[in-house]
């Protein structure tokens, strides 16, 4: 029975240093991951460019590893810490640090010259760890709600958008015609939707004054266009005013609880 709780007490004091961000070790502990993200993100910069990865290569490899290794022992404790360590190892947060570290062991496994292509891509999968900051900004789950919450009238936002495109692209197609570069309707609306959201490659423009009048409304409607998102978006985050703890569940280790909860919304275990 003490080996038991004494289990509970160590497996609760690592889960609090690891998962919560309102102690000193929390913090400490967060500090420095943050720190060996950014550092681990750079190497990985630095490789991709030949002449310091030709005078520097074997340095940047041993920095490699022992970010990997530092990684993998992180990702090892996040898993004894939680009372359900499969619910961590399935979620968003449980596989980017999956990803963060399985590049490195799978080029072990692939040394040939034929597998170059591979270890390149591979090399930029380690990338992705700059994914592993998300769980220590308290604000991107206020953002990741609103964005929840706003989905449908997005979506809704979105299809207007598109079928305003294809109106207009088919109409461009019509005016200006296959002499002046709208060879197809799809081609008409790739035109339509870089002139709508103001990028304007210029590849293809229209020739005719019809077909330049009719380039005018379709800028001039993407300036009102763009703002539409933000202001959903916004609006959202505004009158939600969500309150949300640090508190992290020590059975599955999901966050974005309310300040007085005391079971996790999630599986219902006590915090």
């Amino acid at each position: 029975m003490d080996n038991k709780t004494n289990s509970q007490n160590w497996r609760g004091k690592l889960h609090t240093v690891i998962f919560e961000s309102d102690t000193p070790a929390g913090k400490f502990f967060d500090l420095l991951l943050i720190s060996a993200i950014l550092l681990s993100v750079i190497v990985v910069m630095l490789d991709s460019v030949a002449a310091i990865r030709f005078e520097y290569g074997k340095i940047l490899l041993v920095l490699e590893w022992i970010f990997t290794i530092l990684f993998s022992i992180e990702y090892i404790l996040r898993l004894i810490s939680i009372g359900r360590p499969h619910k961590y190892a399935l979620s968003f947060y449980g596989i980017v640090d999956l990803l963060a570290i399985i590049p490195t062991y799978l080029s072990i496994l692939l040394p040939g010259s034929q597998y170059f292509l591979v270890l390149r891509i591979l090399r930029v999968f380690r990338i992705f760890r700059i994914l592993k900051f998300a769980q220590y900004i308290s604000e991107a789950k206020m953002l990741s709600q609103a964005l929840k919450a706003s989905r449908r009238k997005i979506t809704v936002f979105l299809f207007a958008v598109l079928t305003v495109v294809v109106i207009l692209g088919s109409l461009m197609y019509v005016i200006e015609g296959e002499e002046n570069g709208f060879t197809s309707i799809p081609e008409s609306i790739y035109w339509a939707i870089v002139t709508l959201t103001t990028v304007g490659y210029g590849d293809i423009s229209p020739q005719t004054g019809l077909g330049k009048m009719l380039a005018v409304i379709i800028m001039i409607l993407g300036y009102g266009i763009i703002a539409v998102p933000t202001g959903i978006v916004t609006s959202e985050m505004t009158t939600r005013k969500l309150k949300i703890s640090t508190q992290a569940c020590p059975q599955c280790a999901e966050e974005g609880h309310d300040p007085d909860a005391y079971h996790c919304k999630y599986c219902g275990s006590k915090l």
